[in-house]
């Protein structure tokens, strides 16, 4: 019989739900395990649409994993910040700017903020081929765990979400899993992200924004419910309102790559971080995500053949001709959004993508 010891890892302490009235935007609830029956695609498949539609995320419960297994991952998703030596980081820092790999660490003070500030974030990334690259010595032993829950994200949450998306468009169901394969080449990863307590000056300089306003460039973002609050999406009114904590839930977003996809139908909300509420202030905020992108030789053309995108328009960045593949995506390092006059947003380009760059 085997083994079902696991290594040991020190338990993760999080911070309290924050208690301050808050202006939370209204996001819907999936019940993921209601698409087992015809009837629950049915219903969720709309569900899905109109929480795409009006506010590009929506939560997603009831997902396979329960609330021990969930504080696991965080527990593990520390080490990297808490166990692993500034040098050893250094070793396995990732090449971001170079590349477009966001493989191993992006370390604090990597990208500049305004004014001068500098970021207090740190990432380490690890493909869902965790084989990919080296790891530090403390995550070596935890790498079949992470690759358990890559694979549970993926085919459990991912896939599910896909299919319904598919449907949505009315399109064969398998028509976005076919080119989210979990053993294709791409860049699909597990994010570990913390976010560390800033200086008051820092605070002042920056307006309170930890990282600027972004789509992401990918197709899906999953991403584990965190206890800290800051994250905030811009509305279609444009306003920014905050995402509330659900225990054991995540929320899951829309990215760039979905928009070229649909011809501007699934459009990526834009999104940011800010300082915590104050009864948070002096915690870091630790956070587990799971970036989606197709399937690297996935030539970004919309879904011309879905009947909701001939029926509603198709609206493309670029002749097909010219469309990126999501691998040349991957390697663009050119921002395509930024605040202009008027307070609107722009977006240009068929192989530029968002990034962390793009201001708020």
């Amino acid at each position: 019989m085997p083994s079902l010891t696991v290594p040991y890892v020190p338990h993760y302490v999080a911070a309290p739900p924050s208690k301050e009235t808050l202006e939370y935007a209204d996001l819907a609830i999936i019940d993921i395990p209601k698409a087992d029956t015809e009837e629950g695609r049915t219903a969720l498949a709309i569900e899905v649409r109109e929480a795409l539609l009006n506010q590009g995320f929506f939560y997603v419960v009831n997902h396979g994993y329960s609330q021990d297994q969930t504080d696991r991952i965080f527990d593990i998703a520390d080490l990297p910040f808490s166990a692993v030596s500034d040098s050893e980081k250094q070793t396995y820092a990732g090449t971001m700017k170079q590349s477009g790999s966001y493989q191993g660490y992006k370390l604090r003070q990597y990208w500049h903020i305004d004014a001068g500030v500098h970021d207090q974030i740190e990432h380490y990334n690890i493909n869902r081929d965790v084989t990919k690259r080296g790891h530090p010595e403390t995550l070596r032993p935890l790498l079949p765990e992470i690759k358990e829950f890559s694979k549970h994200n993926h085919f459990n949450v991912l896939h599910p979400i896909l299919r319904l998306i598919a449907r949505s468009l009315e399109l064969p169901e398998d028509t976005l899993v076919n080119i989210h394969d979990y053993d294709a080449v791409g860049e699909t990863f597990v994010r570990f992200m913390k976010y560390y307590p800033r200086t008051e000056e820092e605070e002042t300089k920056t307006r309170n924004i930890w990282l600027k306003g972004h789509v992401d460039h990918g197709s899906i973002t999953i991403l584990w419910s965190q206890r800290v609050a800051g994250l905030q999406i811009l509305t279609r009114e444009g306003k920014w309102h905050w995402v509330r904590h659900i225990k054991n839930a995540l929320v899951v977003n829309a990215g760039d790559a979905l928009d070229f996809l649909t011809g501007g139908y699934y459009k990526g909300t834009i999104h940011r971080v800010t300082k915590p509420p104050e009864d948070q202030r002096n915690y870091p905020r630790l956070g587990v995500f799971y970036f989606v992108m197709p399937n690297d030789d996935v030539k970004l053309v919309p879904m011309a053949e879905s009947p909701v995108l001939q029926r509603v328009g198709i609206h493309r960045r670029c002749v097909d001709s010219e469309a990126p593949t999501m691998e040349i995506m991957e390697e663009s390092e050119d921002i395509c959004l930024w605040p202009i006059e008027t307070g609107e947003w722009r977006r240009e380009g068929c192989g530029t993508r968002s990034h962390q760059w793009g201001d708020s």
